[in-house]
């Protein structure tokens, strides 16, 4: 199907950039988190903004694997994607065309502080055997069964695997990703729910996903979201997948910072004039006071972004800022 993608994209390489930028149509591409179904609501209110916004038919692609959205923006059959930072500078790295455009500020509204959590979770029944000398850390993994989120993830991969190798001295994360050599068994969950779920399910021992992803279905029972050895319990409220789940706990073993996800755009297959219509209505009060785009952290319908403050805003943003993840991933 790929080869057949890209048979079709060479031969339509005559039309111009141009041609492609004057489509009657927008298409957005969401990863599998933001797929979900209670992110129903947040995609719609996207989709209606940026048709007011250009006056042009917005269809919605919603995915089940990384590596589609990825594909999707780099290609240009989509000319929007919601995607993390890692999945962003692979998408970068197929097609230069496709480039970072608009970034969730931190609570001062700026750059600083623009980012979320990545955790390694372990139940809290066995939290107490990844102590050592009274604190928590990551020795005893090496060996257990593990849950990633995807290979293109950067809190659920990128960001861990990278943890583990400095911590185990590792030359670099090539066993990392499958089992039966640094681990037992590799799982991955294809969302960061999926991932927690394995965890509470007992297929793995040990699982790395976000804060901003589970939100909606986890709350911190003891301690706080930046503290290593905090306790996370299932919400009594919490809706499918974790329905079988209320009340279980996790305790993360390792919380490291993630740069926050840009919303992308691929420049090749979408307008300037739509690109300047699009961001000055997304930094605009219609959308970052919008509660069906922005709403705060825990909510039990989730949105696309997270209204951390008042200041909270979507920023203009360039490649340039991803550079820390852009070293992380080698890319």
């Amino acid at each position: 199907m790929l080869l057949l993608v890209g048979v079709l994209t060479g031969c339509s390489s005559q039309n111009s950039a141009s041609a492609k930028k004057d489509s009657g149509k927008i298409s957005v591409v969401f990863y599998p988190n933001e797929s979900a179904k209670n992110f129903t609501a947040s995609r719609d209110e996207m989709k209606k903004q940026i048709h007011e916004a250009t006056g042009k038919e917005v269809d919605i692609q919603t995915t089940t694997d990384y590596n589609v959205a990825i594909e999707a923006i780099a290609s240009g059959k989509a000319q929007l994607a919601f995607m993390g930072a890692d999945g962003y500078i692979q998408a970068h790295a197929q097609n230069k065309k496709v480039l970072p455009f608009l970034l969730q500020s931190g609570e001062d509204g700026t750059t600083k502080g623009a980012s979320y959590r990545s955790y390694l979770m372990v139940p809290k029944e066995k939290a107490a055997s990844y102590m050592k000398d009274g604190k928590y850390n990551i020795d005893k993994i090496k060996g257990e069964k593990i849950s990633f989120v995807s290979a293109s993830s950067t809190s659920g991969f990128a960001v861990p695997t990278d943890e583990i190798q400095k911590h185990f001295k590792l030359a670099d994360k090539d066993k990392l990703s499958e089992g039966g050599k640094f681990f037992d068994k590799v799982l991955y969950g294809s969302s960061h729910p999926g991932s927690a779920i394995n965890l509470l399910k007992g297929d793995a021992d040990v699982a790395a996903f976000d804060d901003i992803d589970l939100a909606p279905f986890l709350e911190v029972s003891d301690g706080s979201y930046d503290k290593v050895g905090s306790t996370f319990k299932v919400k009594d409220d919490a809706d499918a997948p974790f329905a079988d789940f209320k009340g279980k706990e996790m305790i993360n073993i390792s919380v490291l910072p993630v740069q926050n996800g840009p919303f992308v755009v691929n420049t090749e297959s979408l307008s300037e004039k739509d690109q300047k219509a699009i961001q000055k209505r997304f930094t605009s009060k219609d959308v970052t006071d919008n509660p069906k785009l922005f709403a705060k952290e825990g909510t039990k319908n989730p949105t696309l972004w997270q209204k951390k403050s008042a200041k909270t805003t979507l920023l203009p943003v360039n490649d340039d800022w991803y550079k820390p993840t852009h070293e992380l991933v080698g890319k």
